[in-house]
């Protein structure tokens, strides 16, 4: 491709030369005084940047740093020599959990269909509920009891994971940190939903029960806080809006359904994807927190399949990290394929 002077030049007539144009002229000076204009607003907004130094050193030290480690993935295990002294292995510990036709291999497929499960569940019912408790938010007109349910609905957020899970087995589980029948149980047997024998053996002692267990205690701790997303979506909506539908004869119904949702339609669609980029990373803490031997068919996950083979008595550091990089390379999958059809649906998307 042949580049002319017309291109980036103007042709002046009375002069009869070609001069640059007053557009051009302003890109040219951008570009030539490009990294003044950033060091004048580095300089100006200082406070801002120093508050960000804390949060680069996070990503550093627990997000970019620990990168490292990955390479054990690919190295013969030595606990003496550092990951960059070992031996190359190829990709033996991934051959030992795809393919190996061992109790390994079995283990490891169980946990990626237990976590897929998990998350393909808390997509489904998790994910519709904040957006459920935002429209009910904006429906309240008293502010003072908004505020009051909002709190209510956030505060289980702001609890441990250890609380939550203790809450949970105090609830539903007959054990040693119960003197008797969790409530839940209790209730559960009076109406006839479960026998005496599951009851008392408690809930989370059965397989059966593990995942609506983890559901709805996850739905319960984390609604409430999902919501404010949605709710600052909704509440920057103009009002012209809903007096236009109201002039149309649109009812409180009709307003959620063609004002209200079309207009946070974006923000649903950016937080869907940034769900779906962690479908498959399931905090191990609180599931390592309420399973046990007897539930791992239906509890057992990618993080505590590999906690157990890296810290525990499994087969080491190496096949933990190449089951963690597994999750994490199909994460990043989902969240490249959500984005592209997000982008080819609705023009909205993350990048």
């Amino acid at each position: 491709m042949k580049v002319r002077a017309s291109d980036f030049l103007e042709f002046d007539k009375e002069s009869q030369v070609y001069r640059v144009s007053p557009e051009q002229a302003v890109r040219d000076d951008v570009e030539k005084h490009y990294w003044r204009h950033v060091g004048v607003t580095v300089m100006r907004d200082w406070r801002l940047y120093v508050m960000l130094i804390p949060m680069i050193l996070v990503f550093l030290f627990w997000r970019y740093f620990p990168m490292y480690e990955l390479l054990g993935c690919f190295k013969v295990e030595d606990s003496v020599k550092p990951v960059s002294e070992q031996l190359f292995s190829g990709f033996s510990y991934f051959k030992q959990l795809l393919v190996g036709g061992t109790g390994l291999s079995t283990d490891f497929w169980r946990a990626m269909r237990n976590t897929f499960v998990l998350s393909f569940y808390g997509l489904c019912f998790g994910f519709p509920i904040p957006i459920i408790l935002a429209l009910f938010f904006n429906e309240i007109r008293s502010n003072a009891a908004r505020s009051v349910y909002q709190v209510l609905t956030y505060l289980p957020k702001f609890m441990s994971t250890v609380v939550m899970t203790s809450l949970v087995t105090m609830l539903v589980k007959q054990g040693a940190m119960t003197t008797g029948m969790g409530i839940v149980s209790q209730a559960m047997e009076n109406l006839g939903l479960i026998s005496h024998e599951v009851a008392n053996a408690g809930l989370l002692n059965n397989p059966a029960f593990f995942r609506s267990i983890y559901q709805i205690s996850g739905i319960w701790e984390g609604a409430g806080y999902d919501s404010i997303v949605f709710f600052a979506a909704i509440i920057a909506i103009s009002p012209t809006s809903y007096e236009a539908a109201q002039i149309d004869g649109a009812d409180k119904w009709a307003q959620m359904r063609y004002v209200v949702l079309p207009s946070i339609l974006s923000t649903i669609v950016i937080m869907l994807i940034t769900r779906i980029g962690s479908l498959l990373n399931i905090g191990y803490e609180k599931v390592l927190l309420l399973y046990n031997t007897n539930t791992y068919v239906t509890a057992d996950v990618v993080s505590t399949f590999a906690y157990r083979q890296g810290l525990g008595t499994g087969a080491g550091p190496g096949v933990a990290a190449a089951a963690e990089m597994m999750n994490n390379v199909i994460g990043m999958l989902l969240v490249i394929g959500a984005n592209t059809i997000a982008r080819k649906a609705s023009n909205t998307s993350l990048y």
